[in-house]
Formats: structure tokens, C-alpha cells, sequence
């Protein structure tokens, strides 16, 4: 008769089994604290990025205004059309073209250039001034790394 052999775990497989079982909830516990540090820091860049673009449509409203005042104050005094387009082209701030209707301008914070353009409309139509573009274009080498 042949003898069978009897496989006996002793008090210390148990504390084996236990010992990586702990080490595997560890290193869990550690990847998900990287990646919601990682996660954490996205979001902060983000929220950098927005406010800066928000930052830069904001200026670029700004010089809208100070544009209309100057379209609102060269109207005033303008007897046609073409005499219109004329003293405003001569009223522009610095940064900004006229061609044909359309005044262009940038506004840049170093990483982000806003590039805007409205058009200019008729003399004594209202209103005076409607965006054509407002197209934003960001460097990202280095910014991110």
C-alpha cells in the first residue's frame, strides 16, 4: 500500500501569505497617492492656463473699449466715410493696423498671443465696432516641462 503525503501549512505560511498581502496594499496605496499628487498638479496648470487666457480676452475687451471711444470721439468730426477711416487709421493706438474695415491687434503675455481683429462698420452705424476674430495661440515648449 502506497503512503500518501500530507501537505501541512504551518504557522508560517500564514504569516507569509499575510506579509504580501500588507506589501501589495502598500504599493497600491503609494501608485494612488503619485497619481493624485500628479492629478493635482495638472489641474494647478490648468487653472494657470485658463486664468491667463481669460487674462488676456480680458485686456483685449479693454482695448476694444478704448478703441470704440477713439472710433466714437474720430465719428463725431468725420464728414464722410472715407474721411472717417482716415483720422481713425491716424488714431490708432500703437500695435494696432487698419486694412480695408478690419483693425488687427495682439495682445501677448509672453507664453499666449491674443490675436484680435474687429470690423470697422460705416460711418453712423451701430455698432461701431464687431470682433472678426479672437483667436488665441499658446508656446507650450517649456511651459509644460
Amino acid at each position: 500500500m502506497k503512503q500518501k503525503s500530507r501537505v501541512s501549512l504551518g504557522p508560517g505560511a500564514a504569516s507569509l501569505i499575510l506579509i504580501v498581502v500588507i506589501l501589495s496594499m502598500s504599493v497600491l496605496g503609494i501608485l494612488a497617492l503619485m497619481n493624485a499628487r500628479s492629478d493635482s498638479r495638472l489641474s494647478k496648470r490648468s487653472i494657470e492656463v485658463v486664468t491667463a487666457g481669460y487674462a488676456l480676452n480680458d485686456i483685449s475687451e479693454r482695448t476694444l473699449a478704448s478703441l470704440d471711444a477713439v472710433a466714437a470721439r474720430v465719428g463725431q468730426t468725420a464728414s464722410s466715410d472715407e474721411a472717417y477711416l482716415t483720422a481713425l487709421k491716424a488714431s490708432l493706438p500703437s500695435g494696432m493696423s487698419l486694412e480695408e474695415r478690419v483693425v488687427s491687434w495682439e495682445e501677448t503675455d509672453g507664453f499666449r498671443t491674443l490675436e484680435c481683429a474687429v470690423e470697422v462698420a460705416p460711418l453712423g452705424a451701430e455698432p461701431r465696432l464687431t470682433w472678426k476674430s479672437h483667436r488665441l495661440t499658446a508656446v507650450t515648449e517649456g511651459t509644460w516641462n
